[in-house]
């Protein structure tokens, strides 16, 4: 790789360029952008999970004070699928106008039998999500080698039933858009994750030319992958804007996120793993269900989990059978979310090798290295073992007294990262000063810290030279943000304008190196006319494929049933680190997703409603600062690799790794996640089998889950209600 060997600015600890004007306030998101005359916009959401509209009336909403535009999302009669799906749109001059005026809107309406469990959802009398196709969809299994001889001339084979609850996006900043039309061109200031993807969608959408669209982002909190396009909620705002002849801020609620705007899909998977007598791993076959919800075509872009985005495994025995398939539920829908498909199937296999291993009586650490492909993978699991002290912790499972309980877990992650397709542009000025503008989006992971030192450190220069210009539809292409693929798409594109603008330099200044010291001789050679020059990303800078794993230690009461996480290590390969800052910054911020997958997150439906219980910040359970563990981190700086993007490999194997310790520490596996105190205690043998709402899975149920499975081996019935004893 071309980078620079010795370095002033890449590698270190370098602080956000942002920073302050974030604490100071002076930062500004798409909800503090006020237009001259700007309306309120908000969205008329269905009360029911189910139901047949015959008709929307808008006229007594029309006429009500304040009110400038009201628009239909669907003409004439259509389907509700989930409570929350958008039905209409109201623009006008006062939050409070807006919804005295939602009231008015009249819907008539039959509603309809729904089903929002997925275990429900199976079951052969189940309300149909949609009429005359079945709930379940299942895939066709996929198959290598001779499954069934590999399992009979197996040492031990293991089995595992575990699953995964819904998970919500949650960004610290909702979904929305302000948007206004000026005769033929549309400016829209957006919370996106994809600024030229919005442009896109919203050329398309409004039949108005690319050219006359602009999509910024100057700032954003999150997204998480739920926010790649303008959504309904993006279209609507600009469709009011067009009606009422004026500009319209579309923010929704926190409770709106809760319903509609997508989702980690859940899963329930049935798995057996089977090893030789040396530990190698011979055979694996997986049948595995979760649902996508209802995917509204003009939202979010399609699901991810169940048989749209087939989960991955990272162990890879000769003779495998997969088998996948969706469960459709009057909910909202799914869609991509950090790291999609890969957290889900990482619970799963890597508690099915945990089994494994204690059937054969070998270390956890030491059956993945010998079975694990990935060679960097292998050197993790050593130097992360040792770091961690994994032998002098390790114990058998249930070993550790008293009534609190310590265990340790180990999982490892695989993500594609990647990246390419950005340009970026350069303007150096007489006096030294550099303008770089690039049209990527931060969403919050720090890339216009990136994007500044990679040109600092290519021109030669003090970071306060260097001007950075992100999150524009009108500067050079970028791809959207996700896939661990920013950092590795942009720094390529600025690496190649830097050797742009140094080949220009010698051209006007004659020196034959304009770098540093030189730097500012060189450009006033320029004159008045600033130096424009343009670089685009190249082959050879980044490349794709990180690994990654992660060590975690819990403490376990058992009179409780309370879960704390004492200690998570994350070994993590990263290609050539560009800022050490953010990069653990970004891992720190996955581990802390991954801990509240594993003991908080989920979310609650009532069967009697189809109501979301759970929407808001007050009630879906994130970690808080007192939740958290110490977190070390050991980077695997790797610069012979190029940049490789690690937003996401760093979320993966969190959740896995901590079910693994609580496994570890009480002798059986608590089956579901998140791991809360009844399930702890259900497992435990402590609470009576389907004594509360959440802590096993009724016979009834499971039985009907079973029945859909297709073979008996398939059954979800299991002791202890659910949960796996070692023996």
């Amino acid at each position: 790789m071309p980078w620079p060997k010795e370095t002033r600015w890449l590698g270190k600890e370098t602080p956000r360029v942002d920073g302050p004007a974030k604490v100071t306030g002076r930062a500004k998101f798409t909800s503090d952008i006020v237009l001259p005359g700007v309306l309120h916009g908000a969205i008329l959401r269905a009360k029911w999970p189910a139901a047949h509209v015959k008709s929307v009336n808008l006229e007594k909403a029309r006429r009500a004070p304040g009110i400038k535009a009201a628009i239909l999302v669907n003409e004439g009669e259509f389907e509700v699928r989930y409570a929350g799906q958008e039905i209409a749109a109201l623009a006008g001059t006062s939050k409070q106008a807006v919804l005295d005026a939602l009231a008015l809107i009249e819907v008539s309406a039959e509603p309809a039998a729904f089903v929002v469990k997925e275990l429900e959802a199976v079951k052969a009398d189940a309300p149909q999500v949609f009429a005359g196709k079945a709930n379940l969809t299942e895939g066709a299994a996929k198959e290598t080698g001779e499954v069934a001889a590999a399992f009979a001339a197996a040492a031990a084979v293991a089995e595992a039933t575990v699953s995964t609850p819904i998970q919500l996006h949650q960004p610290m900043e909702p979904h929305g858009h302000t948007v206004q039309i000026d005769g033929d061109e549309l400016t829209a200031w957006s919370s996106t994750q994809g600024v030229f993807a919005c442009r896109d969608s919203f050329a398309k959408s409004m039949n108005f030319p690319q050219s006359k669209v602009r999509v910024t982002c100057e700032h954003m909190g999150g997204g998480f992958g739920s926010k790649f396009n303008p959504g309904v909620e993006g279209l609507l705002c600009a469709k009011l804007a067009q009606a009422a002849g004026a500009p319209v801020k579309l923010m929704l609620t926190r409770a709106e996120e809760g319903l509609a705007v997508g989702n980690r899909p859940s899963s329930f998977q049935k798995l057996k793993l089977a090893a030789d007598a040396e530990g190698k791993l011979t055979a694996f076959e997986i049948y595995s269900v979760g649902t996508p919800g209802f995917a509204a075509g003009a939202n979010q872009g399609g699901g991810s989990g169940g048989a749209s985005f087939p989960a991955p495994y990272i162990y890879k025995p000769a003779a495998t059978r997969v088998k996948q398939g969706s469960v459709a539920v009057n909910a909202g829908q799914s869609c991509a979310f950090r790291a999609p498909g890969h957290p889900v199937a990482s619970v799963g296999m890597e508690a099915v090798l945990d089994e494994l291993a204690v059937k054969l009586g070998v270390d956890p650490v030491e059956i993945r290295i010998k079975n694990d492909p990935h060679e960097i993978r292998r050197k993790e699991y050593a130097l992360g073992a040792e770091k961690f002290g994994w032998k002098e912790k390790y114990r058998k499972p249930g070993a550790s007294p008293g009534p609190v309980k310590t265990g340790v877990g180990v999982a490892g992650a695989a993500w594609m990262s990647g990246g390419r397709g950005t340009q970026a542009e350069i303007q150096v000025n007489a006096d030294g000063t550099v303008e770089v503008r690039v049209g990527t989006q931060d969403l919050g992971t720090g890339s216009r810290t990136v994007v500044q030192v990679v040109a600092a450190e290519m021109l030669g220069l003090d970071r306060d030279r260097i001007t950075v210009r992100i999150g524009d539809s009108r500067f050079p292409p970028s791809g959207s943000s996700g896939g661990s693929q920013t950092t590795a798409a942009v720094s390529p594109a600025i690496f190649d304008a830097c050797e742009n603008v140094l080949a220009e330099l010698k051209k006007v200044s004659g020196l034959d190196d304009p770098r540093g010291a030189n730097w500012k001789a060189a450009c006033a050679k320029l004159g008045s006319a600033p130096l424009q020059v343009r670089g685009k990303w190249r082959e050879g800078l980044s490349t794709g494929g990180a690994g990654g794993v992660q060590f975690a230690e819990v403490g376990v009461d058992t009179d409780m049933g309370a879960v704390k996480v004492k200690k998570v290590l994350v070994v993590q390969d990263c290609g050539l680190v560009v800022n050490k800052l953010t990069c653990e910054s970004q891992i720190n911020g996955g581990v802390i997703m991954g801990l509240g997958y594993a003991l908080y997150e989920q979310r609650v439906m009532d069967a009697r409603t189809g109501f979301v219980l759970n929407p808001t910040l007050e009630n879906y359970k994130l970690p808080g600062a007192a939740d958290l563990p110490e977190i070390q981190i050991m980077l695997l700086d790797m610069p012979e690799r190029g940049v490789i993007g690690v937003g996401e490999p760093c979320t993966v194997p969190t959740a896995s790794a901590i079910a693994n310790a609580v496994a570890n520490a009480l002798g059986v596996r608590v089956p579901d996640l998140p791991l809360t105190p009844d399930r702890v205690l259900a497992a435990l043998g402590k609470v009576p089998k389907g004594a509360t709402g959440t802590a096993a899975r009724p016979d009834a149920t499971a039985g009907a889950f079973a029945a859909v499975a297709a073979a008996p081996e398939a059954e979800w019935v299991e002791s202890n209600g659910g949960c796996h004893s070692y023996t």
